[in-house]
């Protein structure tokens, strides 16, 4: 059965989706775009000055965090390949009432966020010269990927709904998929989530969350 869902207006103008079954939202109610720049790309993607990143992430969702990612790149005159995995796609409805292009002043880049939501799923594709994107739609505990990532968005659902996809089992996957130096950044800065990370091997900082979260954490493989 499909979980009640609705379009709803975060704290900073931008949408997001909210699933009301479970009073959870995709992205944080207080703003969408605010904590997606926050956590992501203050405390990841602005860590890497070399000209090639590997990204995954976990939880392709709106496809916000992939959009920000593609309009910053190309600002850090980066290369990314980006991998997102989502094991329940969003639809292309609820994507064009998301308007994310308009609320970032991206209307130039609506292709590519189409493109993005339009793509084959298993295909790796070539968004634009120096960005590929790689969709994967499948349960996040079935990664096997070794020493190939830079960089992890871990953006799935809270643990208060999720709690299997926060555990030693998940971590240990995403530290394994992790090259040396590797980094995990995630809105989420629960004790239990830090203790995980730590646990399989990271090396863990509690960072100011972003706006309506007091800390968030960034995991490092050392």
């Amino acid at each position: 059965m499909r979980l009640k869902r609705r379009i709803i207006t975060t704290g900073d103008g931008s949408k997001t989706i909210q699933i009301e079954d479970w009073d959870e939202q995709y992205h944080s109610k207080h703003g969408a775009v605010q904590e997606a720049y926050h956590v992501f790309i203050a405390h990841g993607l602005r860590l890497f000055n070399n000209t090639n990143v590997n990204i995954l992430e976990i939880g392709f969702g709106t496809g916000l965090n992939a959009f920000i990612t593609f309009l910053e790149a190309r600002k850090q005159q980066l290369k990314v390949d980006y991998v997102g995995v989502e094991a329940f796609p969003v639809s292309m409805d609820e994507v064009g009432e998301l308007d994310y292009c308009s609320q970032l002043n991206a209307n130039e880049y609506q292709q590519v966020f189409d493109v993005m939501h339009k793509s084959r799923w298993e295909e790796k594709i070539a968004i634009s010269e120096d960005f590929s994107l790689h969709k994967q739609k499948k349960d996040f505990r079935d990664i096997n990927e070794a020493n190939l990532f830079n960089l992890i968005y871990f953006d799935a659902f809270g643990a208060r709904v999720q709690p299997e996809l926060w555990t030693e089992e998940v971590f240990e996957k995403m530290f394994r998929a992790l090259k040396k130096e590797g980094v995990l950044v995630t809105y989420a800065a629960k004790g239990s989530v830090r203790r995980a990370l730590q646990a399989v091997g990271f090396t863990v900082e509690r960072l100011p969350g972003p706006p309506g979260k007091r800390e968030m954490l960034r995991g490092i493989k050392k």
